[in-house]
């Protein structure tokens, strides 16, 4: 076993008066705020202000933000102080819709992702006058994940993947995010974006944007931030004939999404996405369109090809699978595993939260994990003609019944491109293989 970092080792934020104004979203940003307290790594002037829309009095809110909290003495700083005056900085994070952005932003300097390239560059422009780039923290929490994080080591850190790390070694990247629940009352919200918006162009692209880029020159925020917008700009639109969308009916006891009461008769909203992006450059030109091979002049016929996996949640682990001799008087080869699993690995671990992280790094004047305004205009011109297309001709979506894969079609989409899913054969060794 070893033992990790200690976390709490990390540079504290400079000691200053800090007011940090939260919208309340007690299930994120409240526990990782009251770790940033408990690891003692907030000034001890910093006050946190938390509000929204439900109307509570003092008691209602004081339960609501420590309902979490099971020790009492852990319970008193929650219980209400006095804001000095002369506080030096302040810093707001409110999670609202776009819809209601612009009005707040005026009033607090609050941002959030917009829909389209249209409504992005509309809210950029807007915020110009309000605030700097510099003093702008645009939180994709997927950049706080520990398994997201370590991308960048895993790549760098290790010259043995430098001379792989391109099209002719790598037959494809495969990015999936699946979630055992649905829309569940929540539809009415979902409805105005479905999966693409929600998750595809910000998590998923952030993740391959990392997995994709180019060595920056240096490890500070504008050298990485250089990096993962250029490989952005290499990718191309994507295209419909690229685009495959399913929407998830009932199963059993489990209702279908148009079953939810607050989802508009008839949508053709999408919970399901796959999508096949494209990077023109010269690190990954031609991965996908290659013939499939078997390992080239390999002495063993019909070997599996390697494959490495990193599993950002839950259970972080990074595996990869390789040829090996079966134990024992056989010449015959089988497939075992490189594995890194961090709770076996790790003694006493504890990885904090991605909003931990995040809110540690704005305290910090921190902006590697954050995105800038250039990133998230390249990020939407990939996605905003095929989201176009798609409302403008009314695609329906693929049927798929609630807790499954997908739609049955993914299989014949994804071979389409050389990649089987196969049901059978190899299987990791884990209880919790196929989360993820």
């Amino acid at each position: 076993m070893q033992k990790p970092s200690n976390p709490t080792s990390r540079p504290s934020p400079k000691k200053e008066n800090f007011l940090v104004h939260l919208a309340i979203w007690h299930g994120k940003d409240i526990p990782s705020s009251f770790r940033l307290y408990k690891s003692e790594l907030l000034p001890e002037s910093a006050r946190i202000l938390g509000y929204a829309r439900s109307k509570l009095d003092h008691d209602g809110f004081i339960g609501r933000v420590t309902e979490h909290i099971s020790k009492e003495e852990d319970k008193k700083p929650w219980m209400g102080s006095g804001i000095e005056s002369g506080t030096t900085k302040s810093y707001f994070y409110m999670a609202l819709p776009p819809s209601a952005f612009f009005s707040v932003a005026k009033g607090c300097r609050q941002h959030l992702q917009p829909s389209d390239t249209e409504s992005c560059n509309e809210l950029l422009n807007n915020l110009k006058p309000l605030f700097s780039e510099n003093d702008t923290y645009r939180i994709d929490h997927y950049l706080g994940k520990e398994m997201v994080k370590n991308i960048m080591p895993y790549r760098f850190s290790n010259t043995l993947f430098t001379p792989l790390w391109n099209s002719t070694h790598i037959d494809s990247v495969q990015i999936t995010l699946k979630e055992p629940f649905g829309t569940e009352g929540r539809g009415g919200y979902f409805d105005e974006y479905g999966i693409i918006r929600d998750v595809m162009q910000n998590h998923l692209l952030q993740t391959m944007s990392l997995v994709a880029m180019e060595r920056p020159i240096g490890r500070d925020a504008e050298a990485i931030r250089d990096e993962k917008v250029k490989v952005l700009r290499c990718v191309k639109p994507i295209k419909l004939e690229d685009t495959l969308i399913g929407q998830y009916v009932g199963n059993g006891d489990k209702p279908g999404y148009l079953d939810d009461e607050t989802v508009p008769k008839g949508s053709l909203c999408a919970t399901f996405a796959a999508m096949v992006l494209w990077i023109d450059n010269e690190r990954w030109d031609g991965a996908l369109d290659k013939a499939k091979v078997e390992v080239p002049g390999s002495l063993y016929a019909g070997v599996s090809r390697n494959e490495t996996v990193m599993r950002i949640q839950p259970n972080e682990v990074i595996y990869t699978k390789f040829n090996n001799k079966s134990p024992g008087l056989t010449e015959h080869t089988m497939v075992t595993e490189l594995d890194l699993t961090y709770k076996q690995r790790y003694e006493n671990l504890q990885i904090p939260d991605a909003y931990e992280s995040l809110i540690l790094d704005v305290m910090r004047s921190d902006h590697s994990n954050f995105v800038r305004n250039d990133e998230l205009d390249a990020a939407w011109r990939i996605f905003t003609p095929v989201l176009h297309q798609m409302e403008k001709d009314r695609i329906k979506p693929h049927p798929y019944k609630y807790g499954t894969r997908g739609p049955e079609k993914e299989s014949e989409f994804v071979k389409k491109y050389g990649v089987e899913q196969l049901t059978g054969g190899y299987t990791w060794p884990k209880q919790d293989v196929d989360q993820h």
